[in-house]
């Protein structure tokens, strides 16, 4: 009987302990899985789903979990010098503060985006194409962001900003099927062609339907908009169109205008392709298109040639505004449970705006070139409709005093305080050499204006262009005209703005 009451005791503290260590080992499986998925990154995820990274560019953070190389480089005016910026650590965020030391006191420009893949598809300021000029670079400090808790900054691309790079490893060609993300500003976006970012010819000019595979995002309406709201759309770029899915109308994809967006493409390459986004801040994604290529003609199936493009189209077509904070391309096309647990890292890092308070609302300013010494001012004090704008000595008077007043998603309109009438973009024409000119209020885009920190000064670029407002041809006289034009990186499109 003892003998029985022993082994029965024996038996019970084995099944206890045994109980015991499956509780660890569950608890221990649990923890590392956790802990997994917390460290496991864009480039990981998509490369233990079989897809793995062929390119992978950010300037906020790293995107393999182990990766602790430099996310990109910066030039300064000063002396041209060129610093790498990096990591704070291994698999984690910008070291923003690098880049503010080495720039304080002047102007810097991002001059190359480093792949953080093995394939090294560095991105370099793009040279000239068929449809347009030699690009210039981001201005580095332009676009502040805190992602994961810290600094950091994304590349602000306005009219003649553009990054490529057109002899690549590892990206498709032909009809072989990719994907691609990016993380974008849902906020700073116009209708101008084409803020893309994926596969592009390596010539730089437009080779044919079916020669591009990129994101697009914006509000430019290839094809009929109807029933898709007023956007911005994530759009495929497949050369000779911006499609909303299918063969380019599509009344599903109703855009997606938060603050920050996940924009989303894949393309099989011979049948079909899908258009995703959502929220980069929080939530799921949204498939607004998944299905057949165009039947146009060229696209099925795609003649893919391997470039990569940032900031512009295939041809170099230049005029648009976007943000870029991060975006991969991936070698086959990736599933959607891949595409959902990248989305679910991307808004677990948490993407936020950092507060703005200047300019201050209501208070008159006199904007003064650095370039000139000269200041922004109305033409004779005119107080009508078409008042042209120009440089003038100050005078301190209420005709070269102007005041800035919130327009919604970051942008501004910009008053005269003597006439009460609003700097405006001629005829809302969007051509380099487009006036500038007083005119009543009429709450429209051709009125509303970014003013973008450049070192110590500011740029100021019309929301409907995409261009900046510039001093013709870096003229230093009384009564040089002020116009608008692409950026061009010099203090002639720089502005000082004090009482």
């Amino acid at each position: 009987m003892i003998a029985r009451h022993l082994k029965g005791l024996r038996l019970r503290v084995v099944g206890a302990v045994l109980a015991l260590l499956a509780g660890l080992l569950a608890g221990v499986i649990s923890t590392a899985g956790t802990a997994e998925a917390a460290s496991s990154l864009p480039c990981d995820i998509y490369a233990s789903a079989g897809t793995p990274c062929a390119a992978a560019h950010s300037t906020t953070r790293a995107l393999y979990a182990a990766y602790n190389g430099s996310l990109y480089q910066v030039k300064r005016a000063s002396d041209s010098a060129t610093a790498d910026i990096g990591l704070l650590s291994a698999g984690g965020y910008a070291n923003a503060a690098a880049q503010d030391s080495f720039c304080s006191g002047t102007t810097c420009i991002i001059t190359k985006i480093y792949d953080q893949s093995a394939n090294h598809n560095d991105l370099t300021i793009e040279g000239p194409g068929g449809n347009g000029g030699q690009d210039v670079g981001a201005i580095a400090n332009a676009l502040p962001v805190t992602v994961g808790g810290h600094a950091a900054y994304g590349v602000f691309v306005s009219a003649g900003v553009g990054y490529r790079d057109n002899s690549t490893t590892g990206i498709a060609t032909g009809s072989s099927p990719e994907g691609a993300y990016m993380v974008t500003s849902g906020h700073h976006v116009n209708n101008r062609c084409c803020f893309d970012y994926g596969n592009a010819e390596t010539s730089g000019n437009d080779t044919g339907n079916g020669h591009m595979d990129a994101i697009n995002f914006g509000t430019e309406c290839w094809f009929s908009c109807a029933g898709a709201g007023s956007g911005p759309w994530v759009e495929a770029d497949l050369e000779n169109g911006l499609f909303f899915g299918g063969n380019g109308a599509n009344s599903a994809n109703t855009g997606n205008s938060s603050e920050y967006v996940t924009a989303m493409e894949k393309n099989n390459g011979k049948t079909t392709y899908a258009i995703k986004g959502g929220n980069a801040q929080s939530g799921s994604l949204t498939t607004w298109y998944d299905g057949a290529l165009p039947n146009l003609g060229g696209y099925t199936p795609m003649h893919l040639e391997g470039s990569i493009v940032l900031g512009t189209g295939g041809d170099n077509s230049n005029g648009s505004d976007g943000s870029f904070f991060e975006g991969v391309m991936t070698s086959g096309y990736p599933t959607n449970a891949a595409d959902n647990a990248v989305q679910a890292n991307i808004t677990s890092v948490g993407y936020t705006t950092p507060a703005v308070t200047f300019p201050v609302a209501g208070t008159a300013y006199r904007l003064t070139n650095p370039g000139s010494g000269k200041v922004l001012d109305a033409v004779n004090c005119g107080t009508g409709n078409g008042t042209a704008v120009d440089l003038w000595s100050s005078l301190g008077n209420a005709c070269q005093q102007w005041k800035f007043a919130a327009a919604g998603d970051g942008h501004y309109t910009i008053t005269n305080v003597n006439s009460g009438t609003v700097l405006d973009d001629k005829n809302c024409a969007q051509s380099n050499g487009t006036a500038v000119q007083l005119w009543a209020s009429l709450g429209n885009r051709c009125q509303q204006w970014d003013v973008t920190r450049v070192g110590t000064h500011y740029t100021i670029s019309n929301v409907n262009t995409g261009m900046t407002l510039d001093v013709t041809n870096c003229g230093t006289a009384n009564g040089t005209a002020v116009r608008q034009w692409q950026q061009l990186d010099n203090v002639c499109q720089q502005w000082d703005i004090a009482p």
